[in-house]
């Protein structure tokens, strides 16, 4: 059986189940305690767990990440909250050179079973320091693993799995995504948790493989259906929902089928996830490809602040699907 939540709920139902699992897991963050956090994903859980478990911190990212960091190498699984993953800038040495470096650095001997989870995305007229989208900045670091849920069901199993594994997961959320509803498996059926590293499937197609990660889904399956009714081309979307580890079995696999591909990144174009998509695929199964490999990404300048014109900056349907046409 399955419920339909909202993404907020469906995170709130992960972090909840994982405070229940294991006494070891504490929520850190500004406001997520008595205020309920900044986008109330942690409502109820001070009120249930109390202050030893779900913990308000200053206004300072540095401060209190290295906090967390500190306790994970001592046992404990601190679930930290970013208001903004804009803000990871204060606290790069931490999030890069501790968190990162320490298992390898200690030849095995130390972990750092840290979550890092927020918003990371533009969108939302706020501003270019608000706006920033770091995925593939933090996937660029060996021993950090990196995931970007696009829905609900999507955001409990993986805020799971990162939660329970050794290494630290950074979950890249959206607060656009915020308020989607969408079926979650009922926690009655069994614990409900999707390992990292495993893409999904989204739609299956035949013309064309659309790829991306995190919010880009959502507008490629409306232009997959766009696709179908008014081109009649069937599209494969896959949703790679962990950019590290990578699955590339599943990338491979769409590709050879289709021969065609599209890129959907809401990074900016130099660089990336989608980049480094892009070069995997050119270089395992080049003779598969009927087109050359093509991308839609954020438009390269800073996050712009007039609503319409953020809108047009970001990928959205209407450019994924002049995207694909090109492709004739």
């Amino acid at each position: 059986m399955s419920r339909t939540l909202t993404y907020r709920e469906a995170l709130r139902e992960g972090l909840d189940e994982e405070l229940a699992r294991d006494p070891n897991v504490v929520i850190m963050g500004e406001e997520v305690a008595q205020y309920n956090g900044a986008y109330k994903v942690t409502q109820g859980l001070w009120e249930k767990w109390g202050d030893k478990r779900v913990v308000d911190t200053p206004i300072s990212e540095a401060g209190f990440i290295g906090m967390g960091i500190g306790a994970s190498m001592l046992g404990v699984r601190p679930v930290m909250e970013l208001m903004f993953w804009s803000f990871h800038s204060v606290a790069f040495d931490q999030l890069v050179n501790n968190a990162a470096c320490v298992r390898y650095m200690s030849g095995g001997l130390i972990n750092c079973p840290i979550v890092m989870r927020g918003p990371a995305n533009g969108g939302t007229n706020v501003g270019a320091t608000h706006s920033h989208i770091p995925e593939g900045l933090f996937a660029a670091f060996p021993g950090l693993k990196v995931v970007s849920p696009a829905t609900p069901a999507d955001a409990k199993g993986l805020i799971k799995a990162a939660i329970r594994d050794n290494d630290p997961v950074y979950v890249m959320e959206n607060t656009r995504l915020y308020g989607m509803t969408g079926e979650v498996p009922d926690p009655a059926d069994g614990d409900f948790v999707i390992p990292l590293g495993l893409a999904d499937l989204k739609r299956e197609g035949k013309d064309v493989s659309i790829i991306g990660h995190g919010r880009s889904i959502i507008h490629a399956l409306e232009a997959a259906e766009t696709l179908k009714q008014e081109h009649g081309i069937e599209a494969d979307v896959l949703d790679l929902r962990s950019i590290r580890p990578l699955d590339v079995e599943a990338i491979l696999k769409t590709v050879k089928k289709t021969n065609r591909v599209v890129l959907v990144d809401e990074s900016k174009g130099f660089g990336g996830v989608s980049a480094m998509v892009s070069h995997l695929i050119q270089d395992e199964v080049f003779d598969y490809l009927d087109a050359p490999i093509k991308r839609v990404t954020t438009m390269d300048a800073p996050a712009i602040y007039s609503p319409y014109v953020e809108d047009e900056q970001l990928p959205n349907p209407r450019r994924i699907v002049e995207k694909v046409l090109s492709l004739r």
